[in-house]
This record gives structure tokens, C-alpha cells and sequence, in this order.
């Protein structure tokens, strides 16, 4: 775990990262930045053969991003301003051949490029309350299981009326919204790991590949086969 002063951006150039805060966990993909605000303790985790790149913000850039975690996709000039500012040794304070007012021109390049950017649907948020922290702890280690939310709640001691109701105020998204998040993390992880798209698609929980897919499609913004066609070509 640790923490900066100042926010920073974490790009995935190739395999999948895993960016976790006190607020939740933040999915990277290839092709995806996270960020991070000043001060909140993070740590990060890659999967598969990964490139990470990391980006750190003065304030007066930082200002005009999110004052919470987020993910965006990065757009062709976005990611070849971060290329251009981690260079071979990834990390944009070791890059020689740019004066820090051309370094502060390209941070303010990148930060107009996300500001326009959509932020993508790849935040998990971590949940407080201890009834639903058991279930998380029970998807995390088991994301097939496909227990209802009835009877996750029986194992709590909740109703699900009540663990609705949390769900959707600690974490600003139904129940199934979340399991859907969190299989589609474990499935970027699986992919990352060179499984194919059926092994992925039952070891995470989905009745048929198909389900699989279109849910892939949905949150990630294209498909499992393509995302792997386009991981290892990178």
C-alpha cells in the first residue's frame, strides 16, 4: 500500500491492472488509464504479461480530473502522450529529452483528452457494511457461484430487502450490477492468463458463452475474442 501527494494516472499498454483504494477497486484493460487523487493509499496489481505506465499530475492539472478514482479510455493521442512521457523506463519524472514546460504541455494535452473522454463502467466499489463485505468475500473467492441474493442474505442474516437497500446506497448499484462488475474483473484477469472465451465465460459464473459475451461487450466495449486478438498484438 501506499500514497502520493499528488494524483496519478496508471496506463495499461498491454495485460490487465487492478488499481485498489479504500473506495474500490478500479479495472484497467489495455487501452484504459485509472486514476488516482492526491492521497488516497493505493496499491496496484498486474495480470498477465503487462505494461504499466504511470503518470503523476502537478495540481493544477489534477484539479480538472475526478476528485475520486476513475476509469477512462484512452484515445489514440492520449495514449501516444503517455508513451511519450514514460518512455522505455515507464515513469514520466525518469524520461529525459523533454524541459519540464514541455512535460507540463503534454500533461495538459493528456488531461484535456480524458476530461473529453466518457468515464468507462470498470470501478468496483468496496462495500462497508460487514453483511456485505461476507458476500463479497464469497464472490471474490467463488465468482461462479450464482447464489441469489435471498439466499446470500440467509448466510448473513439479512433479508434482502435489506441488503438491496445497501447495495444501493453503499454502492450506488444493485446486487446484480455488482456480481456482473466484479465476474467481468475476474474475466479480464482469465483472459490476461491466455483462457479462451468458454473456459472464462463458465469459470465465471455465465450459463453459456453467449450471456458471457454480450455482458463482456457491454462493459468492456468489445468482445472477449477481440480484446484477446487485440491484447497480444500490442
Amino acid at each position: 500500500m501506499q500514497s502520493h501527494a499528488r494524483g496519478h494516472l496508471v496506463y495499461a499498454a498491454s495485460g490487465v491492472l487492478a488499481v485498489q483504494t479504500e473506495r474500490g477497486t478500479s479495472i484497467v484493460p489495455a487501452n484504459r488509464v485509472a486514476w488516482t487523487p492526491g492521497g488516497f493509499t493505493h496499491h496496484h496489481r498486474a495480470h498477465g504479461d503487462t505494461d504499466m505506465r504511470i503518470v503523476f499530475l502537478a495540481p493544477a492539472h489534477a484539479r480538472l480530473l475526478p476528485d475520486r478514482p476513475a476509469v477512462f479510455m484512452a484515445s489514440d493521442l492520449a495514449r501516444e502522450v503517455l508513451l511519450a512521457l514514460t518512455g522505455p523506463r515507464n515513469h514520466d519524472d525518469a524520461v529525459a529529452g523533454y524541459s519540464r514546460s514541455a512535460r507540463s504541455r503534454l500533461h495538459r494535452v493528456l488531461v484535456d483528452e480524458l476530461r473529453e473522454a466518457h468515464e468507462e463502467p470498470l470501478h468496483l466499489p468496496e462495500p462497508r457494511d460487514d453483511r456485505l463485505k461476507a458476500i463479497a468475500r464469497v464472490l471474490y473467492e467463488t465468482p461462479s457461484d450464482n447464489a441469489t441474493l435471498a439466499e446470500l442474505g440467509r448466510t448473513v442474516g439479512a433479508s434482502t430487502r435489506t441488503l438491496s437497500r445497501l447495495f444501493r446506497s453503499e454502492l450506488g448499484m444493485t446486487f446484480y450490477e455488482w456480481r456482473t462488475q466484479l465476474r467481468i474483473y475476474h474475466a479480464l484477469v482469465l483472459l490476461a492468463d491466455g483462457h479462451d472465451t468458454v473456459q472464462t465465460a463458465y469459470a465465471c459464473g455465465w450459463a453459456n458463452p453467449s450471456s458471457f459475451i454480450a455482458a463482456f461487450t457491454g462493459i468492456v466495449g468489445t468482445t472477449p475474442g477481440r480484446y484477446r486478438t487485440g491484447r497480444r498484438r500490442r
